[in-house]
């Protein structure tokens, strides 16, 4: 199978080029409210035909002096006329509003969901929006004076921080003969997470903690902040009976080294020569060790995360490796 040839393939560049000029001169907000000056309309192909169709008729009438002619030729005009009007009130006023994107892991499919806000009196129907340019469609009817959603996904790629692609939204209702549409371009971003290595090796050993007079009293007085795999002969006073749903396993507290040790998942020390396959592996550390609980930092070569636990620990982490 030949290549393209320069001359096939321009027109396609004509068009990315002039998409890319008209997408740089609109207005980067998450709320768009559509008016006349952002709705655009055309005919369908559906449409076209219809227009031929009525030529033919008008023509053939006309040579025949077919009174009955007239009346159909002008009955379906005057149809597509209405319909036209109908199908870009159908978008005109429609408010479009996109919720904050959660983040996700490279390689994962990111989920859009936007709020369509209907004012008027009447039901807007068959409103499809998009990623510009995919055309995997997701339908919606917004009732009159309610709202609607609608969830649209996209595949950013590599981790970061990504700008929303460009939407679309359109509508062809009621006669199909028409298609009007909008572009929308929202002002945000979704941070991707780096992809966690499917089989990483055990939690590396912990680090041994500063101060160690403090370590003493800690233990002394019986607080414990860490946690290792549970041993045949542990008192059940020390097993973790919250953890077990998650972790699917039985914890311990570790009443000797806890104190004295400290986790911290280093950059420098996972082993691997990459630099995205230290940040998978990292990524992985950051999962398995807040599902069991334990206190972790995080060591990247311009950052330092303290040790800590809990969600904001562990998105703080997932962020910071999503940025490095």
């Amino acid at each position: 199978m030949g290549a393209r040839s320069p001359a096939a393939a321009r027109p396609g560049r004509l068009r990315s080029r002039f998409q890319r000029w008209f997408q740089s001169r609109l207005p980067l907000s998450d709320t768009l409210t559509l008016t006349q000056r952002n709705v655009y309309i055309l005919p369908s192909r559906p449409g076209l035909m219809l227009g031929a169709t009525l030529l033919v008729l008008l023509v053939a009438s006309i040579n025949y002096q077919l009174n009955l002619g007239y009346l159909l030729t002008f009955l379906l005009a005057g149809s597509a006329v209405v319909g036209m009007h109908v199908c870009h009130g159908t978008l005109r006023g429609l408010r479009l509003h996109l919720l904050a994107p959660e983040p996700t892991f490279a390689t994962a499919t990111t989920t859009l969901e936007i709020q369509l806000t209907n004012e008027r009196r009447r039901p807007r129907r068959a409103i499809a929006l998009s990623v510009l340019g995919t055309g995997h469609w997701t339908w919606a009817d917004v009732p009159a004076q309610g709202e609607s959603r609608l969830q649209v996904a996209f595949q950013p790629g590599q981790r970061g921080r990504h700008r929303v692609p460009a939407l679309t939204a359109e509508t062809r209702y009621p006669l199909g003969t028409f298609r009007v549409w909008t572009v929308w371009c929202p002002a945000a971003e979704v941070v991707v997470y780096p992809s966690p290595e499917l089989r990483p090796p055990p939690l590396p050993p912990g680090e041994p903690r500063s101060g160690g007079a403090h370590a003493a009293n800690a233990q002394s007085s019986g607080e414990f902040d860490g946690v290792r795999a549970y041993r045949r002969g542990d008192p059940r006073k020390l097993v973790l009976w919250k953890k077990l749903a998650k972790a699917d396993e039985l914890i311990s507290r570790d009443t000797q080294q806890a104190q004295r040790h400290e986790l911290w998942l280093d950059y420098e020390q996972t082993g691997l020569p990459g630099k995205e396959a230290r940040l998978c592996r990292l990524c992985a550390w950051v999962l398995a060790a807040d599902r069991l609980g334990v206190d972790f930092g995080l060591r990247l070569p311009a950052l330092q995360l303290r040790p800590s636990s809990g969600p904001a620990h562990r998105l703080a982490c997932l962020e910071a490796l999503a940025l490095c």
